[in-house]
């Protein structure tokens, strides 16, 4: 997800406290994960974005660890949730309980009241308990017993799941999946990069390495930097590129269900933080296309027998922005 570029600029907008920001937590990660720039670059536009990720992967390429330790690299709270299929909407959301001493009920909350919250295989959970996170993913907020909690500000959630086992888990439905900003494909390492874990875990007698990593950005920092990105510049026509995209899902023979506007929405944020990540103060057709596929592929669904011909939605979000003109 490298950029070339030969032409100078100059940045009508401050955005170098991003750009280091963004360094020092990609430098602290590399102390312990090898490889996964392109997971890691992804997770770190959510953030800026102000968007929730799903992970998928198999086991065992650091999905969880990873989102952990980009957690860590911050100073602000962080919950776990393991979802498995006892899990009840009040063991993530909180419950009400009778206090003896006010003869009153007061609300407990769950571990949902946090800053970055990592659910590890979401889809473990039943549909009920997934539901819960509806109104805290899209609104901010918990609605418990008639009265509305705020969920303060950064509020993040990371998802990961398994896509090749499917015993015992239970599918996200679409209006769940809609509320991620990205759908994250992480892949195998490469040989030089697995020879180089090896490596580290042959001479790492303890975990001193990963105690070892430092707060870099504050809450505080986190939401100024959402609030610059906001500011990125993005003109008419690439408006109207993100719109293009957008429609021919929903136009596509190959599809069944196209993108919906939050698409576009989201498609938008994301290119701005990664226009800032790349040192400008506006965005390129460049930064569309690197971040729509992980914005579309969620989002539409393929034609059964389509399906059944091996055709998956990354591929055709990739022949859809692959054949859309770019405009100059």
């Amino acid at each position: 997800m490298e950029e070339n570029s030969s032409f100078q600029f100059e940045n009508k907008l401050n955005i170098s406290e991003v750009q280091h920001g963004i360094s020092a937590i990609k430098h602290e990660l590399s102390k312990v994960i090898v490889g996964q720039h392109d997971f890691i670059e992804l997770l770190i536009i959510s953030i800026l974005a102000n968007g929730h990720s799903l992970v998928e992967g198999v086991p065992g390429i650091a999905k969880t660890v990873t989102t952990k330790l980009l957690a860590q690299t911050m100073d602000c709270g962080f919950s776990r949730i393991q979802f498995t299929p006892d899990l009840m909407p009040s063991d993530v959301l909180g419950t009400s309980i009778f206090n003896t001493k006010t003869q009153d009920f007061e609300y407990r909350k769950g571990p949902i009241f946090s800053n970055i919250i990592l659910i590890d295989e979401i889809n473990r959970a039943p549909a009920k308990t997934q539901a819960a996170l509806f109104e805290a993913m899209a609104e901010r907020q918990v609605t418990m017993d008639g009265q509305t909690y705020e969920l303060k500000s950064p509020f993040l959630v990371f998802a990961t799941q398994n896509p090749i086992e499917q015993e015992g888990t239970y599918q996200l439905p679409e209006a769940q999946l809609d509320r991620f900003l990205f759908k994250i494909e992480v892949n195998y390492p490469s040989v030089e990069e697995e020879i180089q874990i090896i490596d580290n875990e042959n001479n790492r007698n303890n975990n001193q390495e990963v105690s070892s990593l430092q707060k870099v950005l504050s809450a505080q920092q986190i939401i100024h930097f959402q609030n610059v990105i906001k500011q990125i510049r993005v003109e008419k026509h690439l408006l109207n590129y993100i719109a293009q995209i957008v429609t021919q899902t929903r136009n596509n023979p190959f599809l069944f269900l196209g993108a919906s506007p939050r698409a576009s929405l989201a498609i938008l944020s994301a290119s701005k933080a990664m226009a800032a990540i790349r040192g400008r103060d506006f965005v390129i057709p460049e930064d569309i296309k690197m971040v729509t596929i992980p914005v579309l592929q969620h989002r539409i669904l393929v034609n059964p027998d389509k399906e059944m011909e091996g055709i998956t939605t990354s591929q055709v979000a990739k022949q859809i922005v692959e054949s859309t003109e770019i405009p100059r």
